[in-house]
């Protein structure tokens, strides 16, 4: 018998208890002191590489992982969905700007999830 079913753009759910979360995994690498984490697809086709951005509906968060720091970061879409990468700062800018900087800090695991959801 065959079943017909759809493919989804998540990687994960996450059970908040009060809500669930589809979350998309992504590698972050490390460009001089920012972590930067990819926000879309790439494939080959017959073409060549297509990009293809999630969109809202497909996914709620990015759960991105930074091997040397062995560090997680959860990222809402709704805070960074319109964007094709998301820029994670570890330390000050040498122009020491603090308007509009994501603080690596501030979307580690323990500080977004970790807050309110007990264990």
């Amino acid at each position: 018998m065959w079943h017909a079913y759809t493919i989804e753009r998540y990687d994960l759910i996450f059970d908040l208890r009060d809500r669930l979360v589809r979350v998309q995994c992504k590698w972050a690498s490390l460009r001089g002191e920012v972590l930067v984490v990819r926000c879309c697809s790439h494939r080959r086709n017959r073409d060549g590489l297509v990009r293809r951005r999630y969109v809202a509906g497909e996914i709620d968060a990015f759960a991105a992982y930074f091997a040397d720091l062995d560090r997680c970061y959860f990222l809402p879409f709704a805070e960074f969905g319109d964007r094709t990468a998301i820029q994670l700062r570890l330390a000050a800018s040498r122009n020491n700007q603090h308007l509009g900087i994501n603080w690596a800090s501030d979307f580690e695991f323990a500080a977004t999830l970790g807050r309110s959801q007990g264990p």
